[in-house]
């Protein structure tokens, strides 16, 4: 299975998933060029090597009308105004998100204006790039919109992006949708977020680390705090976090292909950055939840009973087993196996059709082979066969249901229909 972990150790960026992603191409200068053909208006993609805490990565610039959008703004607005924009300093320079407001018209020719999600919607429409990754782009946005809609009390029409609709907010969605939709992964898992600590300053006042709006993306997502200071998970990266993640969890058992560095331009005691690592599991990338409980009252056909409804409920697999209980008498330990969506329903069936008064959960990782069925015309018409393989092994089982309706057909034995199938 074809695995994309991102690892947030110092939050995410846009431009430092730019950066960590664009790493894991053989040949970063063509991906670059495919990039600065995307049509974004005025806008140049530029990599450039960068170095935090003696680990090698890439920082990856985004310039319109030949300068980074940031810094002109960052000039205008220290030099020429008294209010303070310290968060365009702690951590990412093209990601700055979070509101901040201006009563006043910015008539400079980088257009550093408010847009409306309609206008962002209209010029993801003009890019050249497929329908797959336009679609992605704005779904991004729509996360955004409407986690600064929760912020602000406004419906979604009415809310004006600020950094997050300039050209260079624009150009790190749309190049991570775009890079994620090259690769191709067929899971993608994200390590919990550091957010960062700390208040960030904006037009508004003074507000708490993460930002409102990127407390609203992050929900039911798992985030931590330490003591470093600062704003390290933008809305921006935490939109595209939240779009494309498949789970979010620790690293999975993985054979690494490839690894990248997306750097951010702070410096910090820990290594500013995004690290990917691009490879195959072998696992089904997910948990299974064990719900174990003993009964010593309930009839043979009360537990068969009971574990019907269990499977019908979506139990993945219920089994039991003979055991000893109290003063040595006899029961049956039910295990019940269902995952973290399903464990709810599945436990109140347990109530609902068992004795029990209670039960313990267990959660374990799972080791599975990668499995498909394929269908093959014989003499006896079509027979499916089952294969599995990881691992360094493969296996095949020729599907029962065919077998025996062969056999029936036939008048022959299983063993029969088997061995001319071999």
């Amino acid at each position: 299975m074809k695995t994309l972990f991102i690892e947030c150790r110092m939050g995410a960026a846009g431009d430092m998933l730019t950066a960590a992603l664009l790493e894991l191409f053989p040949e970063p200068e063509k991906i670059i060029a495919e990039m600065n053909s995307f049509g974004i208006p005025e806008v140049e993609y530029l990599p450039e090597a960068a170095e935090k805490c003696g680990i090698r990565g890439t920082h990856m610039r985004v310039l319109v009308h030949g300068e980074e959008e940031d810094e002109h703004i960052h000039d205008h607005h220290h030099h020429d105004h008294d209010h303070e924009h310290e968060h365009m300093h702690d951590h990412h320079h093209h990601d700055h998100d979070h509101e901040h407001e201006h009563d006043h018209d910015h008539d400079h020719e980088h257009h550093h204006h408010h847009a409306h999600p309609a206008d962002i919607e209209a010029l993801i429409d003009t890019l050249h790039v497929n329908d797959a990754v336009k679609a992605d782009a704005k779904a991004v946005y729509a996360l955004i919109a409407e986690a600064e809609s929760h912020a602000h009390g406004k419906p979604v029409e009415e809310i004006h992006y600020h950094e997050v609709g300039t050209k260079d907010a624009v150009a790190d969605v749309t190049a991570v949708c775009w890079l994620i939709n090259k690769l191709a992964p067929d899971q993608i898992v994200v390590s919990p977020v550091h957010v960062g600590s700390g208040t960030v300053h904006c037009a508004h006042g003074v507000l708490p680390v993460p930002a409102p709006a990127t407390a609203h993306i992050l929900r039911d997502v798992p985030i931590y705090s330490t003591e470093i200071r600062g704003e390290l998970c933008t809305p921006t990266g935490a939109a595209l976090l939240k779009h494309f993640a498949d789970r979010f969890a620790e690293m999975p058992a993985m054979r690494t292909q490839a690894i990248g560095y997306g750097m951010g331009k702070k410096d910090f005691p820990t290594a500013n950055c995004v690290r990917v690592f691009w490879g195959e599991t072998e696992t089904a990338g997910d948990q299974t939840i064990e719900l174990d409980f003993n009964v010593d009252d309930m009839t043979g056909e009360e537990i068969g009973y009971a574990v019907e409804k269990l499977l019908a409920g979506g139990a993945r697999e219920v089994f039991t087993t003979p055991v000893y209980m109290k003063k040595n008498r006899p029961g049956i330990l039910f295990s019940v196996l269902c995952t973290e969506s399903t464990k709810e329903d599945i436990v109140k069936l347990i109530f609902r059709h068992t004795t029990t008064i209670g039960m313990r959960e267990t959660k374990k990782d799972r080791y599975t082979l990668r499995r498909e069925v394929i269908s093959e015309e014989t003499g006896y018409g079509t027979v499916r066969t089952k294969r599995s393989s990881g691992y360094g092994t493969q296996k095949e089982k020729l599907e029962f249901e065919d077998l025996a309706k062969i056999a029936d057909e036939t008048g022959q034995s299983l063993f029969e229909v088997r061995k001319a199938l071999k």
